[in-house]
């Protein structure tokens, strides 16, 4: 894709199923989507609707429109497997349960939180990351990846760096199968990313082989200035990010033809077409 037609889309509810959330974007004229596998506040396994997946599968494909899986928020990489054992198996569970619902869509793949981990040293939560990536792969055959998201410090100190996101991959036994989410609103307020005047994450980006694992982005502009590490979307370009800085953003030669997902309110017609318009209109001027 070129600089002058981004793929954009946002956050849908797949309230009336999952071919449903397809049929929205494909009349709002998005070019991708985001939807929660199942209900966003469990675990739980979603014993889900395969023909309904297969027609969403074959929209997007018709349509050209591509998708990702959200996990749910209680989904925590970092969960120690040796002192809680059973949520520890029922996150692997929940997450490999969201891999197949996302495969039978189509998607990408299914992002993730970097993780919280608070009972001891970084490097056990580092560790723990590890191992839960392990075994929620191991075995898995299926296209879509496990993708990472960089976090903005609201919860603690995890996963607000490019070296992290990138080690971690780079220790898990299938590389080839985790890609990352770079969340603009979560990079602003961690302080990776700030924006117009940065001029520093894109060459590290490169030094650290960042780009080559970048499988999705959340465009998301800030409440909040950079540094605040405060996760609190604003609608695009009425933030902190501005105009500016995703049109420098938008321009680069390394995030073109990924899939940018708007995650903040929608407009009144329950879509994000106008945050689409205007997302179109700044990378043409």
């Amino acid at each position: 894709m070129s600089v002058n037609n981004p793929i954009v889309g946002g956050h849908l509810s797949i309230r009336g199923g999952y071919a449903r959330a397809a049929q929205l974007a494909i009349t709002s004229g998005a070019g991708a989507f985001q939807y929660f596998p199942k209900n966003p506040r469990s675990l739980t396994i979603k014993d889900f609707d395969r023909q309904d997946a297969e027609r969403c599968r074959i929209l997007c494909e018709n349509y050209g429109i591509f998708t990702v899986a959200h996990a749910p928020y209680p989904s925590n990489l970092a969960v120690d497997m040796n002192a809680a054992r059973a949520q520890f198996e029922r996150t692997v569970n929940s997450l490999r349960n969201d891999l197949e619902i996302a495969e039978a869509c189509g998607s990408m793949g299914i992002i993730v939180h970097f993780g919280i981990y608070k009972a001891g040293t970084p490097l056990q939560g580092y560790q723990n990351i590890i191992q839960c990536i392990n075994h929620v792969l191991s075995g898995w055959k299926g296209k879509a990846k496990l993708i990472i998201e960089n976090q903005a410090g609201d919860h603690g100190e995890m996963g607000m760096t490019l070296e992290e996101l990138v080690q971690i991959r780079k220790l898990c036994h299938s590389p080839e199968l985790i890609g990352f989410c770079l969340d603009t609103c979560h990079a602003f307020a961690s302080g990776m990313w700030v924006g117009e005047h940065d001029d520093v994450f894109v060459s590290k980006a490169s030094a650290l082989d960042f780009w080559s694992g970048l499988t999705v982005i959340h465009l998301n502009d800030s409440k909040y200035p950079a540094y605040s590490r405060k996760d609190r979307h604003a609608r695009i370009g009425d933030g902190y990010i501005g105009e500016g800085g995703f049109r420098k953003l938008l321009q680069l030669d390394e995030v073109q033809g990924i899939p940018c997902i708007f995650e903040s309110e929608k407009d009144e017609e329950g879509t994000y077409r106008e945050d689409m318009e205007r997302v179109r209109r700044w990378v043409k001027a």
